[in-house]
């Protein structure tokens, strides 16, 4: 089947498979997702269970909004073990949609949607409606002009619950990198803490519309109450490391 008009204009990514895994790729150097074939739905890259780190400030999300769909990790791990939470994905890659069986994503129920849209267009229509918003929109070329905008930050900020978390994802390294950072603390006011992974090659930034950066009380570190103790222990290393980050910036 040949490719339609609207898919012809996107990267075609394509599969890279091992006895134990699955990985999903824009080009050989550069992976985008990996998916373990003997437990699906586990985050197998550090970065992505750094960012569900944001469940220490938000436990108990109600409304969820992701850019990037990509081999659908966190999608499905939020899916999964976050059963209270209504999901919306925005992917502006419909031939990475059409991989989402691969990768064992959901099909859209009441509660889990992915839909074929531009990142920015997903966040400027969706004012006040997300507890927490995962920012992860990669490309062949990096992180798209119109994902990393002082407007597109803005319009993040407005996307969210008066108390709700943004999450998002920088490579180093990265065309434009250096410049992400002092946009997302401008739209959040300083509301912000950066957490680099243990692989070195991510920051996971958090961004606070609230301000539980300040309340968050530290100490031993709580097992959010709706999540499944053996998801749970996925977390508990980036968990400890994003309270001891915190503490740090408090002084």
């Amino acid at each position: 089947m040949s490719d339609s008009p609207a898919s012809a204009q996107h990267t075609k990514p394509f599969i890279y498979e091992t006895p134990n895994s699955k990985a999903l790729h824009f080009c050989i150097r550069d992976i985008q997702s990996r998916m373990r074939l003997n437990d699906p739905y586990a985050l197998a890259l550090e970065y992505t269970r750094t960012m569900m780190g944001f469940l220490l400030f938000k436990p108990q999300p109600r409304s969820i909004g992701m850019i990037g769909l990509g081999g659908g990790s966190l999608a499905k791990f939020c899916y999964r073990y976050l059963s209270r939470a209504r999901i919306q994905v925005a992917e502006i890659n419909p031939r990475v949609i059409a991989l989402r069986e691969e990768f064992h994503i959901p099909r859209d129920d009441a509660r889990f949607i992915v839909l074929q849209s531009d990142g920015a267009d997903f966040v400027r229509r969706s004012p006040g409606r997300f507890d927490v918003l995962m920012v992860d929109g990669y490309d062949l070329e990096g992180l798209p002009a119109q994902l990393s905008s002082q407007s597109f930050y803005d319009d993040c900020h407005e996307a969210l619950q008066p108390d709700g978390t943004m999450v998002v994802n920088l490579q180093h390294g990265a065309p434009g990198s250096n410049e992400h950072l002092p946009r997302i603390r401008r739209s959040f006011n300083g509301s912000v803490l950066v957490v680099d992974d243990g692989e070195e090659s991510h920051s996971v930034v958090f961004a606070c519309k609230g301000n539980a950066l300040g309340t968050y009380r530290l100490g031993a570190i709580r097992r959010p109450p709706d999540l499944d103790p053996g998801a749970a222990s996925q977390l508990l290393a980036g968990f400890a490391l994003i309270a001891s980050v915190l503490k740090d910036q408090r002084g």
